[in-house]
């Protein structure tokens, strides 16, 4: 791993490393574990039915290995990012995904389920510790004025894991069984730990003398919104991609979980590049048209119809309105965190599988008790206060106004 030289500001070597071009295999290389630890964390949707069956459980119990993987990453990442916060972030980002790569091996090879959902936390606090990280390596190995874009960049591995990773999981789990997909993971994590060693910067710690409390980013305006934000979307998100195969059960629509989820996916696609072109300028406006979108979908799906083409449309409206939400929300928390953005990201990251967490209890309760008819109206119910907040936060959190710059 090779390490960053730092430059004087207004030297003509900080000159040329502000107008350097992005590190792009460095950034991928984030990309890739954001695409990794996203696909492990979301695959049970796709191949539910056939974990339930192998481990001798329900759908609604399996639903809770996205829960206890979330729940992992929510109880640790801010603690342990408190505590590892002196470490290189070089051998910090190695370890994570060297803990993330054991965790998912137990999982492939794990014939029992109290075995498997430990596995599962495990996972989720490496990834955790690693999602924590990722935000501010990617701005930090940016110049200033391409920072957005730089997290962009990395967030790809969201709608890529969606888009790409899940159809194709399902599709293997189907052909060869679920256990397959999950060592092909291990696989693709060996890999990215040598490219990782190899290609991205190293960067030191933070210093003993230098650390502001962990909460003190609380403080900080703006902050709170994002996080309300970010804790209710994703749960109104999670509710509904975690039990999908099951909502499309309902439909008569089950054999076509991956096409739904491929179509949902290549519209994040499209979502995350037209955030990344237009965010240093419009985040605010990007936000709320993220939420409209989700929760035009939602209206869509909560309507019964015999029509295979709606479930496709709102399918494309939610991956419109997902794709770019997680490069919005790390950027407006980090914008409002300023100097306190390592301690805000900690807490997004918390927050957010707090509500993956919760995502998966609420509903395996909406199934159990409403069936899954449920699900796009709690999405509605969730999203309405969100664009509230969204919409109030105009001074701080959600400007109407941002600098291309940091």
């Amino acid at each position: 791993m090779r390490n960053d030289t730092t430059y004087p500001a207004g030297s003509r070597a900080g000159t040329e490393e502000q107008d350097r071009k992005l590190p792009l295999p460095a950034l991928l290389a984030l990309a890739t574990a954001v695409f990794i630890t996203s696909l492990t964390e979301t695959l049970p949707a796709g191949v539910l039915p056939a974990m339930g069956a192998d481990l001798g459980v329900g759908e609604s119990a399996m639903g809770q290995s996205v829960t206890i993987y979330a729940i992992g990453t929510a109880l640790t990442a801010i603690p342990l990012s408190a505590a590892t916060a002196g470490w290189r972030r070089g051998r910090l980002l190695l370890t994570a995904m060297a803990g993330f790569a054991v965790a998912n091996t137990v999982t492939a090879a794990s014939a029992s389920y109290p075995l498997t959902m430990a596995a599962r936390f495990v996972a989720g606090v490496a990834a955790g510790l690693a999602w924590a990280l990722l935000a501010g390596y990617a701005r930090r190995m940016a110049p200033a004025h391409l920072r957005g874009k730089a997290v962009a960049i990395v967030m790809t591995g969201i709608p890529v894991a969606l888009s790409l990773g899940v159809p194709a999981g399902t599709f293997l789990g189907e052909l060869l069984g679920w256990r397959v997909t999950f060592s092909v993971i291990t696989v693709l994590a060996v890999v990215l730990i040598g490219w990782i060693a190899a290609l991205v910067p190293d960067y030191p710690g933070q210093r003993r003398e230098g650390r502001a409390p962990m909460l003190r980013a609380l403080t900080a305006p703006g902050v709170v919104p994002v996080l309300f934000v970010t804790l209710v979307y994703v749960l109104a998100h999670t509710i509904l991609y975690t039990y999908i195969a099951t909502f499309l059960d309902r439909l008569d629509m089950g054999d076509f979980t991956d096409l739904v989820l491929l179509v949902f996916g290549a519209a994040s696609m499209v979502s995350i590049w037209a955030v990344g072109a237009h965010i240093d300028r419009r985040l605010r406006g990007l936000t709320i048209a993220a939420t409209l979108l989700f929760a035009a979908a939602a209206a869509v799906l909560a309507v019964p119809a015999e029509s295979r083409a709606l479930v496709y449309g709102a399918a494309a409206l939610w991956g419109l309105g997902w794709g770019g939400v997680p490069t919005l929300l790390q950027t407006a928390v980090a914008d409002a965190g300023g100097e306190a953005a390592d301690s805000a990201q900690a807490m997004l990251v918390t927050l957010w599988n707090a509500a993956m967490a919760g995502g998966g209890v609420v509903g395996g309760i909406l199934l159990d008790l409403l069936g899954s008819g449920a699900f796009p109206w709690s999405v509605l119910l969730l999203l309405a206060p969100v664009l509230a907040v969204v919409t109030a936060a105009r001074a701080h959190g959600f400007p109407a106004e941002r600098a291309a710059a940091d």
